[in-house]
């Protein structure tokens, strides 16, 4: 496969100034219990699917041994259903003893030993979303200090069971909370999901400086239906959300669902697509051990992942729907190049799509346009030149799209693509 332009190399590794905590400069990448393996905790008759320090272990050894790291995939998070059901005897949340008997510390180390991060999940309320011990006002500080003694690195504070003023209170108590401890904890908010998402009830330039990403929207289900419908939401709403995205501030649709049942292979780039194009976090909840190669292929794809990582982090939009049940999606990114997603909405057969740069807001020019998931260039594009590109159904073509003026081929100096996050 052709090598990417050296123009695209370059935006890896451009440099971008830091928020407060200087975390997540890209959007985070890794793994997430949630969706795959939801609150089972019937160990004894599941071992291998129940959340347990074995799970967790087991996901962290797939990424540091099958290339998912050196791709950008650092994060392994627990989400819901890890703790005991009380806190110890001087108010502490614990991990369950029987499914976690080494402790969440021990589970850190082992991830920090591959070159992994740790991130846990906790709720701002009475009880999580899976019935277990919530934080409470008056436990964000106890909390954000325990988290913090066992090596995490990561947090999501979740919303069930609680209310509106609690909310107002401890997201921003939680943030302080988690600077004051000295050690650097990304801090993903679920609070916009629990006031609808959109102002004037999510105050969203308060978020951006309390929070590294945050969840907007329902929680993704193993569906294309879901899949279309959270990304209807958010490109509906994109005069609101697209602006509010930037390097150390995400917005978070959720889950990559791709390896699981409910996506066909197609479907599964259309997720893939749609999230680098929204500069998404890019957290799997899959099971690594079984994932297949096209599901493989799709994740690890090079220049979604570079599309996705691109240290402008601007959010990009969707700029057409058209009658023919075609979409188009643009994202700008470093040195001038940009990505365009072509996405079918149509249920019966592939469709030919006649359109030019021109017709999509392109300046006048020469560009080439390399093909993300067939690793084809398309040379010779002037503005005007009409194209064709066929998009089966519910399926992408994607495009990384760069002026010819900056282009060098990388086999002339011997450049590699190489992924490097910008923290």
């Amino acid at each position: 496969m052709k090598l990417l332009p050296v123009i695209f190399l370059l935006a890896l590794t451009a440099a971008t100034s830091a928020l407060d905590n200087g975390l997540m400069r890209t959007p985070p990448m890794g793994w997430m219990s949630w969706e795959r393996f939801r609150c089972n905790v019937n160990c004894e008759n599941d071992p291998k699917n129940c959340i347990s320090e074995n799970l967790f272990r087991d996901m962290a050894d797939r990424l540091a041994e099958d290339g998912w790291k050196e791709m950008g995939y650092d994060h392994v998070m627990i989400d819901d259903c890890w703790s005991s059901m009380l806190r110890d005897k001087d108010g502490r949340l614990q991990p369950d003893p029987q499914r976690f008997p080494g402790g969440i510390a021990k589970l850190a180390r082992y991830l920090h030993d591959r070159g992994l991060k740790l991130g846990i999940y906790g709720d701002l309320g009475t009880h999580t979303c899976g019935g277990y011990p919530g934080t409470t006002l008056d436990k964000i500080e106890t909390d954000a200090q325990t988290f913090a003694s066992w090596g995490v690195d990561f947090l999501k504070l979740d919303g069930c069971y609680s209310n509106e003023e609690d909310q107002q209170k401890g997201y921003p108590l939680m943030s302080k909370a988690l600077n004051a401890t000295g050690r650097p904890i990304g801090y993903s908010c679920s609070w916009p999901a629990y006031r609808g998402g959109l102002p004037p009830s999510v105050n969203y330039t308060l978020l951006g400086e309390i929070c590294n990403l945050w969840r907007n929207y329902d929680d993704i289900q193993d569906s294309w239906n879901s899949v279309q419908d959270i990304t209807d939401w958010f490109f509906d709403n994109q005069e609101i959300l697209q602006p509010e995205a930037g390097p150390g501030r995400w917005n978070d649709p959720d889950m990559l669902i791709i390896g699981n049942f409910g996506l066909s292979v197609d479907q599964s780039r259309s997720q893939m697509a749609l999230w680098a194009i929204m500069a998404a976090p890019l957290i799997m909840s899959n099971n690594l051990r079984t994932l297949s190669s096209e599901a493989r292929a799709i994740l690890q794809n090079r220049a979604a992942i570079a599309i996705n990582q691109d240290p402008m982090g601007v959010q990009g939009r969707r700029l057409l729907q058209e009658r023919s049940l075609i979409e188009v999606y643009w994202r700008p990114l470093s040195q001038s190049a940009s990505a365009l997603v072509f996405l079918s909405r149509r249920q019966d057969m592939p469709y030919q799509y006649h359109t030019s740069l021109a017709k999509l807001n392109y300046t006048a020019g020469s560009y080439e346009a390399y093909d993300v998931f067939t690793g084809k260039t398309l040379s010779g594009l002037s503005a005007t030149t009409e194209f064709t590109v066929s998009i089966n159904p519910s399926g992408v073509v994607m495009w990384y799209v760069y002026p010819k003026m900056h282009y060098e081929d990388p086999q002339d100096d011997g450049a590699e693509l190489r992924l490097h996050r910008v923290r």
